[in-house]
């Protein structure tokens, strides 16, 4: 029992003379000061305007269509044929007030030309091979192509009338 006090005596006096009495040593010449450059900052980089925001009122893509001419008021007929067209041919593709992996239609008319959607809607394979615009929205929207529905211009040009009416 002796030895085991004894033992016992000299382990916890070990611990206490391990533990106690270092001081630690400051390092001289370490700062958390945070020092000016000297370099100047560049200029803010300007923002990149994804292709289905810019406005392009002049490019009338490629394809059969040259030019349309739209009425100061929307065809009523027209369009809702066009809208019927939209949602059986369109809608797996695009949703008209959001983006899905088509953009979305509404307030088309302000950033294109109607030759240009019409373009769009009866030669998707061409233009994005050759419309620099196109090939922009094609690799926004993840280089999903737009399918060539095989619509008529008749029938292009009521889901012109129909984007009208968003």
């Amino acid at each position: 029992m002796k030895t085991t006090l004894k033992l016992l005596s000299i382990l916890l006096i070990t611990i206490f003379i391990s533990c106690g009495g270092k001081e630690e040593k400051k390092k001289e010449g370490f700062s958390y000061e945070k020092k000016e450059t000297t370099e100047k900052t560049s200029a803010p980089k300007p923002e990149v305007l994804p292709a289905s925001k810019k406005i392009d009122l002049a490019n009338k893509g490629i394809g059969p269509i040259k030019s349309v001419t739209l009425a100061p008021d929307v065809d009523q007929s027209m369009a809702t044929h066009g809208e019927d067209v939209f949602k059986n041919m369109c809608t797996a593709c695009h949703r008209t007030n959001k983006k899905f992996i088509g953009p979305p239609p509404t307030g088309i008319l302000k950033r294109r030309t109607p030759e240009w959607i019409m373009n769009m809607i009866l030669n998707p394979e061409q233009m994005v091979k050759e419309d620099p615009l196109a090939k922009e929205l094609l690799m926004e929207f993840n280089g999903s192509p737009m399918a060539n529905q095989g619509l008529s211009e008749k029938d292009a040009r009521a889901v012109l009338e129909y984007f009208r009416t968003l």
